[in-house]
Formats: structure tokens, C-alpha cells, sequence
């Protein structure tokens, strides 16, 4: 054995995750906050032309002439994420997952997920992981880094739409930011997801004392100081999207949005601030589909391109959450304003929570190790 062409590997289950700390929210979100520092410095790589992209996707033809070729089915696709992000990380890593939403009637999750985790230099594999949890709690993470700078640090009311695994990892990213929250109103259509989602906020949140489930997307909204669309739902005609109507918003409200949404005339106003994750994914994102391209991916933040290509906004108009986390940008900064961003997803944020917890299960002796050779046949 030659111990320096000798590859191996550590193999991480969900239940490996979960010790090597997947689920430590506050954790999760200090992550996302460094690693959205990175990538306002501009100490990452993504895929794509301007190094932005979400990825790359298979998706399935309407008509086949294959009759075992999948339909189109909703959520029915095949997704590939690779990033490098530097900084302390230093790290390389691609999100694999396929998508179908009768999943669910199998008592499968819609998405199934594993995450690769390489070495920068050699490119050998470093870890392979399951990587439902470690991409739900990234992306519910980015809430709270959200809020942490952008809500009302007074914060009390919380208003959520989907109540499925969106909605517990960005409520528990906003107790992290405003730990003072202590009423709650969700909207759910299925009465076993809304169910599951009051019994897990009964037992992981005791502070929040008043929950009321509601009737409409407007009681959400209104005297939320905080709220957020985690719906799924059909694309193709944003005039069917969970609407926000400024008529509804408070003052001081902030709004996160990583699902299906639209806004009216009157959150497209200049004074309701706008903020990205990442102005560089909406760009990419608006290159590679139709147009308007919110008819295809139905994040807020699509929207705004779209806005843009139509002249009822500008760039400037635009505000990036790394540059707010940096510094270079303000907060919130008064207590009346109204502040919505969008939330995309990005596979740095898989490399940054992912290289975590790889490094948390090496200390802690977590996971099987797995050999790739001791020496490569081809070389």
C-alpha cells in the first residue's frame, strides 16, 4: 500500500448528521452569516458563466417517443449543485438530488439528497452524506441571517404559509435571530402536514405561547413582524401565486422568501427595501429560462429581474445580503420600514454547513470510513 495514492473517504447517514450536529440551528445560521461575508468578497466559486448559477438540472420533455422516459410531473427533476467557497472552508462540493412530488404518497421526502465534499487541491472525495437535513437547515439558516440584520430586534409575531420542513427550519432560524417571538399564525392546506407542524412547534418552542392557524394568506400577513412564504406550489402563471399586498404589511415588518410568491403594485414601491442573497444567482437564473422568467422559477427575487428588464426598476434599487453582513451596507434602519428578501438556495451554502459537519464527525469519530483504493489502476 502506497500511503500516498491511498484514498479514503467517510460515509455519513442521516443519522451521522444529526451527530455531527445538522440540526443545530444557531450553529447553522453563525455559518451562513461567515459564509455569506465570503461571498460578498467574492471568495467562492459557483457554476455558470458569472460563477452564480444554481446549477444544472435535467427536467423531462412534455412528449417522448421513450415510453420509459419520465413525465413532467411536478418537482420531477434531477439536479446537480457545485461550488468551492474559500475563507476558512477551502472546500469543494457538489449537491446531487432528484425531485418528484408523489414521493410523498410513498412516505418519501419530495427530495432525496446527498452532498460530495472534496479536497480543493486533489479533488478526492473527502465525505459522502446524506443531505436532506444539512439542505434544510442551510436554507432555513439564511431567514435568520436575514433577520438578524434586517428585522426588528423586538420582534414578536410570526406569520408562516406551507407549514412543511421549510417552515420549521425557518422558524427556528428566526427564534435564533429574535428570540422574543412568541406568537405564531400558520396557513397549511393539508391537515396532516399542519398537524405535524403544531405538534413539533408545541414541543420545540414552549416560548411561542399563542398559535392560531388561519384561514387566508392576507392573516399571515397581517400584524406579522415577521413572516414568510414556505408554500410549494405550481409555476407558469405568477397571477396565482401566494400574493403580499402592501395594504396587509405593518410597518417595521421584514419578510423572507424562499418559496412561490408575488407582491402587488404596492410592495413594488421604492420605499419597501429589496434584498438579495445573491444578485449574481437571480442574474444567472434569469439568462437560462424564458421569459418572464418568474412564470419559471417563482422566487421573489426573479420577479425583480423581470422588473428590471421592464423598467420598473434598476439595479441600484437592489440590495445584497453580503454586503449587509460585511458592513458595507445597512441594516435595518429604522423601525418603520418594510424590508422583503429573497432567498434562492446556493450550493456554497451546502459546502459551508456540509465542511462543518464533516469536520464536527472527524473530532467526534462519527461515520464509516470508506476506501476508494489504496492505489489507483489508472494513473
Amino acid at each position: 500500500m502506497n500511503a500516498e495514492t491511498r484514498i479514503d473517504f467517510l460515509y455519513l447517514s442521516e443519522p451521522d448528521m444529526i451527530k455531527a450536529g445538522v440540526t443545530d440551528m444557531a450553529a447553522c445560521v453563525d455559518c451562513m452569516e461567515e459564509m455569506f461575508g465570503l461571498l460578498h468578497a467574492g471568495d467562492y466559486r459557483m457554476a455558470g458563466p458569472n460563477n452564480d448559477s444554481h446549477g444544472a438540472m435535467v427536467v423531462f420533455p412534455a412528449e417522448s417517443p421513450f415510453p420509459t422516459m419520465p413525465k413532467p410531473t411536478a418537482d420531477r427533476r434531477f439536479m446537480a449543485m457545485p461550488a468551492y467557497l474559500g475563507g476558512r472552508f477551502c472546500t469543494t462540493g457538489v449537491k446531487w438530488y432528484g425531485s418528484n412530488i408523489a414521493n410523498r404518497q410513498r412516505g418519501l421526502p419530495r427530495s432525496i439528497l446527498m452532498f460530495t465534499l472534496n479536497d480543493t487541491e486533489t479533488g478526492a472525495p473527502l465525505a459522502h452524506m446524506s443531505a436532506n437535513l444539512l439542505s434544510a437547515y442551510r436554507t432555513g439558516a439564511v431567514p435568520g441571517v436575514g433577520a438578524r440584520h434586517l428585522a426588528r430586534p423586538d420582534s414578536k409575531i410570526v406569520g408562516i404559509l406551507g407549514p412543511g420542513v421549510m417552515a420549521k427550519t425557518t422558524l427556528a432560524a428566526f427564534m435564533v435571530a429574535c428570540p422574543k417571538i412568541d406568537t405564531l399564525k400558520v396557513k397549511g392546506r393539508g391537515e396532516k402536514s399542519l398537524q405535524n407542524f403544531l405538534s413539533w412547534v408545541a414541543e420545540t418552542y414552549p416560548q411561542i405561547t399563542s398559535v392560531t392557524v388561519v384561514d387566508s394568506v392576507e392573516e399571515v400577513v397581517r400584524g406579522s413582524d415577521l413572516f414568510s412564504y414556505c408554500n410549494s406550489g405550481e409555476t407558469g402563471d405568477p397571477s396565482t401565486y401566494p400574493m403580499v399586498k402592501r395594504d396587509w404589511v405593518k410597518p417595521g415588518a421584514f419578510m423572507a422568501m424562499p418559496a412561490v410568491c408575488n407582491i402587488d403594485e404596492g410592495m413594488q414601491a421604492p420605499d419597501i427595501r429589496k434584498v438579495l442573497d445573491n444578485t449574481g444567482l437571480y442574474e444567472a437564473w434569469y439568462e437560462e429560462v424564458p421569459k418572464p422568467a418568474h412564470a419559471t422559477i417563482p422566487v421573489i427575487g426573479v420577479k425583480f429581474m423581470d422588473m428590471i428588464a421592464e423598467g420598473k426598476l434598476s439595479h441600484d434599487d437592489l440590495e445584497d445580503l453580503g454586503a449587509i453582513v460585511a458592513g458595507e451596507a445597512p441594516g435595518r434602519r429604522n423601525d418603520q420600514e418594510i424590508i422583503i428578501m429573497s432567498v434562492g438556495g446556493m450550493p456554497v451554502e451546502d459546502v459551508a454547513w456540509g465542511t462543518v459537519l464533516y469536520r464536527n464527525a472527524l473530532e467526534r469519530g462519527i461515520g464509516v470510513k470508506l476506501n476508494l483504493w489504496d492505489e489507483p489502476v489508472l494513473r
